[in-house]
């Protein structure tokens, strides 16, 4: 099974960076992408007893994007937060919209109450196969590949990702993506 998911994993890293510079053109609604996540991660977050809060401007444009590839970015990022985060508390979906050096965009963050990252480590999170700590993260099932997945996605899309996080507290991840202007 570790094998399978490190292999769509690759397949997927691999199919993203194939089309990096071909900017996606769809125009995408988030809400559904949000109701889905919210949906499968379900199960997961009840194990845990964590809530998922969803904090979700009301006035949030529609965004250019691949869908396919913005539901891997959330649903990378949810799988994080899960299982770095601590049981018993809650992670928070939020987006809004926000200005951009190239224009507006949205911002959509995802944020976790839990041991948090040391300094050091956010800088190379992004790297294949990076880990922290190997022993945790083999156990835990991940693959290394996540938020490299996540980086290439984000810049195919040219939006940005940043990882911000204090130890003893927890981690948020959120990512920029180009608004829709004609919906501005």
């Amino acid at each position: 099974l570790r094998m399978a998911r490190l292999v769509d994993d690759l397949l997927s890293l691999s199919r993203i960076e194939l089309d990096k510079n071909i900017r996606p053109r769809e125009i995408i609604d988030l809400a559904p992408l949000f109701e889905n996540v919210a949906t499968t991660t379900a199960v997961a977050l009840e194990a845990d007893k964590r809530q998922l809060v969803l904090d979700i401007a009301p006035d949030l444009p529609p965004v250019i994007a691949d869908k396919d590839q913005v539901l891997q970015v959330l649903h990378n990022l949810m799988t994080n937060a899960i299982k770095y985060g601590r049981p018993g508390t809650p992670i928070t979906v939020s987006a809004e919209r926000a200005k951009a050096l190239q224009g507006e965009v949205v911002r959509i963050s995802i944020a976790d109450v839990g041991d948090g990252i040391a300094a050091e480590h956010i800088p190379r999170l992004t790297e294949r196969f990076y880990r922290i700590d190997t022993g945790r993260s083999r156990r835990l099932g991940g693959t290394g590949l996540g938020l490299a997945i996540v980086k290439h996605i984000v810049e195919r899309h040219r939006g940005t990702l940043e990882i911000s996080s204090e130890q003893g507290v927890g981690t948020t991840v959120s990512v920029t993506l180009p608004a829709s202007v004609s919906q501005i």
